[in-house]
C-alpha cells in the first residue's frame, strides 16, 4: 500500500486513507496506521502513533494522527470545542434541487447490525447529528442522474452522511447497505478536507486530498 503524505512535522502526519482499509487496527487486522508507523520507523522517528479521529473502512481521504501523547491531548480538546473541522465530497443518487442547505437528525447506531437509524425520539444511545452541505454540480454516472456535494460535518457520528442523505431518499453511489440502486466498488465519500489552528504553532493548518475514483470521475 503506498503512503501519500498530505503534512507532516514533528507533531502531527495526515496521510491519504485508501478506500479498503481502516483508520486503526490490531495485531490481526491490518490498518493504515500501522503503515504510518512502518514510515515513521524508517525515517529514524518514534513509531508512536496516536489516533485522532476515524474514517470507515469505505470512506478515503485526509486523515490526521499525532505523534506525541501532548499533541493527541491537545488536538482532542480542539476536536471536542468544534474547532477540528473536516469537509467531505460525496457523490448521491439522483438530482439533487437545493443548492445548499443544513439537516439535523437524531441517529441510532445498532453496534450489532453496524447500521445507523434515524429516529424520532432521544433514548439511550441516541445522539444528535448536525451537518451543512453545498451542491457542487450533477452528472450521468453508469447511466443515472448523481449529485456531487460537499459537506462541513458539524458532528461525527457514525456513517452520518450516508444515513442523513439516504432518509431524504439521496443515498451515496455504491452504498448498498443504504439503499443505493447505483452499485459500485467503494461508496462516494471522500475526506477532501481538515482545517485546524496547530497546536502548538501560531498558524491555521489547511489539509487538502482530492480524488477521481469511482463516480467522482465524472465531475
Amino acid at each position: 500500500m503506498e503512503l501519500k503524505v498530505l503534512y507532516e512535522d514533528e507533531h502531527l502526519i495526515a496521510v491519504e486513507k485508501p478506500y479498503g482499509v481502516l483508520s486503526q487496527g490490531n495485531e490481526n487486522v491490518k490498518s493504515i496506521c500501522d503503515d504510518i508507523k512502518s514510515y515513521l520507523k524508517a525515517k529514524g522517528e518514534s513509531d508512536e502513533l496516536f489516533v485522532l479521529h476515524r474514517l470507515d473502512k469505505t470512506t478515503g481521504g485526509a486523515i490526521v494522527y499525532a505523534k506525541t501523547k501532548d499533541c493527541a491531548s491537545k488536538m482532542s480538546a480542539l476536536i471536542q470545542n468544534g474547532d477540528f473541522h473536516k469537509v467531505y465530497y460525496a457523490v448521491l443518487c439522483g438530482e439533487l434541487d437545493k443548492k445548499s442547505g443544513a439537516i439535523a437528525d437524531l441517529l441510532y447506531h445498532d453496534k450489532a447490525k453496524n447500521k445507523t437509524y434515524v429516529v424520532k425520539r432521544e433514548r439511550k444511545g441516541v445522539k444528535e447529528a448536525k451537518l451543512c452541505f453545498v451542491k457542487h454540480a450533477t452528472a450521468r454516472y453508469k447511466g443515472e442522474a448523481v449529485t456531487k456535494i460537499e459537506v462541513l460535518l458539524i458532528t461525527g457520528r457514525t456513517h452520518q452522511i450516508r444515513v442523513q442523505f439516504a432518509s431524504r431518499k439521496f443515498p451515496l453511489v455504491g452504498d448498498r447497505k443504504y439503499g443505493a440502486k447505483i452499485s459500485d466498488d467503494t461508496i462516494a465519500l471522500w475526506s477532501h478536507e481538515i482545517n485546524f489552528k496547530h497546536p502548538y504553532k501560531n498558524e491555521f493548518v489547511k489539509i487538502t486530498c482530492d480524488t477521481n475514483k469511482g463516480a467522482f470521475s465524472v465531475f
